[in-house]
């Protein structure tokens, strides 16, 4: 059997496991080194307690005597004295005379070495063996003296600290359990929630996003990611929408208009110059529809950001120049005062050739509905990091609330329909605009619009020229 049909069947149940595995292993790790740190201390603490014994004991023989040094041997290991001490006085013939054990160990040999002694002991439960750690001294008198420990504490105490070690080993396994539960539980309601929206969304509910607890953790971003995609595709699923259903409406009237000139110069008597008058009035309806689909490809390819890809560090107020020396004539023709405020450099990074259509499009405008003596302005300046394009004119107009209509496809105000247009030119305005992140804003130029572009300034240093 392979490893992986051993674990469970869902990735939140493997992580949970996983999680568990490294929790429990991390615990046992950390126990075992507080065991094996702790269990040498002890040992150390029992071998430093009786060599400190020995010093006192030899003091107690250099100071006092022999005498002195039994008396001291007799208080320690009396019935008052340190029960879990070992105390052992020998003359020089191997004679017991002062001490709690009955005779002198055939293992304590070396002067001052440490041996491990196995003792029976009588206590309450009866004869128990008892493991003791000593150091034997030999005086100058040709005494011997044996002090030990009884390990009983020491063992007391380890066993205590296993049992609390596997008490803490248990609580923290069970904690381990709970939290990778918890964790489990938690990541499989958000993938479920994640999985609900995107069924739904597969059905063909564009409007559904996927779902925020505003944690703000790694679920959130990428809800954010996932909703800044599905915001795009609504909006391109939109547009085509609109775009399919506009064609079907705003170009069947021409279409029409074309297909019945043709047929009437048909059915008409041959006559050149009507065939002629019939085919000029057909070119331009054709026109029209060529304009209006390369407004169309204008848009959605600025709206699909392919264009993007072209973007290059060009100079808008030097672009600006070029255009106002072409449409300058033209307003001088229709009697407009022409005014132009150009500043460079003006830094950006764009497609050179859809903003010079942008341009393009709001002088057209402009030209369109101001009518003679009034005044057309074309303004470029720089400051505090941006750029900002602005062009404004003398005509009547977009009141406040057609504003954000106007912004659409194949949109025309009912004043502005006895003008030759498809209703593309500000849609395409505010796809260029959308593409290069710049601010789009219809203001009141008391009287006639302002249309004001605010772009991000590009680096100086790098910026090219038109």
């Amino acid at each position: 059997m392979t490893l992986q049909r051993l674990l469970p069947a869902g990735a939140t149940a493997r992580f949970a496991l996983v999680y568990f595995g490294f929790f429990a292993l991390s615990v046992l790790l950390l126990l075992g080194w507080v065991y094996f740190r702790t269990v040498p201390v002890l040992d150390r603490q029992v071998g430093e307690t009786v060599a400190a014994e020995l010093r006192g004991l030899a003091d107690q023989a250099r100071e006092r005597g022999l005498s002195g040094l039994v008396e001291a041997i007799d208080r320690r290991s009396g019935e008052n004295g340190d029960p879990n001490g070992v105390y052992l006085l020998v003359g020089p013939q191997g004679e017991k005379l002062a001490g709690n054990l009955g005779a002198w160990p055939d293992t304590a040999i070396g002067d001052g070495d440490w041996v491990l002694l196995t003792l029976r002991r009588r206590t309450d439960e009866g004869v128990q063996p008892r493991q003791v750690g000593a150091r034997s001294f030999a005086l100058q008198t040709g005494h011997r003296l044996l002090v030990g420990r009884d390990f009983g504490a020491r063992a007391h105490y380890a066993g205590a600290l296993v049992e609390a070690l596997a008490w803490a080993l248990g609580a923290a396994l069970l904690l381990g359990v709970a939290g990778g539960w918890l964790i489990s539980r938690n990541v499989a309601r958000r993938v479920g929630a994640v999985t609900a929206t995107s069924r739904q969304i597969m059905r063909g509910d564009l409007s559904q996003r996927m779902p925020k607890d505003g944690s703000g953790d790694e679920f959130d971003r990428l809800s954010d990611s996932l909703n800044a995609m599905l915001q795009r595709i609504e909006e391109l699923m939109t547009g085509l929408r609109t775009v399919s259903d506009s064609l079907a409406h705003d170009l069947r009237s021409p279409l029409t208009r074309l297909k019945g000139r043709i047929e009437l110069a048909l059915r008409g008597p041959e006559d050149t110059e009507a065939y002629r008058e019939a085919l000029e009035r057909a070119l331009a309806e054709a026109d029209h529809l060529l304009a209006t689909f390369g407004g169309l490809l204008s848009i959605a390819r600025a709206e699909a950001g392919a264009a993007k890809s072209q973007f290059e560090l060009l100079d808008l107020g030097l672009l600006a120049e070029e255009i106002s020396e072409l449409y300058e004539p033209a307003a001088s023709e229709a009697g407009l005062s022409w005014r132009s405020s150009i500043q460079p450099p003006a830094p950006v990074e764009g497609h050179r050739q859809l903003l010079a259509q942008l341009i393009s499009n709001l002088l057209d405008n402009a030209l369109k509905y101001c009518s003679g003596g009034g005044t057309l302005e074309l303004a470029v300046k720089t400051s505090a990091g941006q750029v900002e394009l602005c062009i404004a004119d003398s005509g009547p107009g977009i009141p406040v609330k057609d504003r954000e209509t106007v912004l659409k496809r194949f949109v025309r105000l009912d004043e502005s329909r006895r003008e030759p247009g498809s209703g593309l030119g500000l849609s395409l305005v505010a796809a260029v605009a959308k593409l290069h992140g710049a601010d789009l804003r219809l203001e009141d130029n008391a009287p006639g619009l302002r249309v004001r572009l605010t772009f991000e300034q590009a680096p100086p240093q790098t910026a090219a020229t038109t």
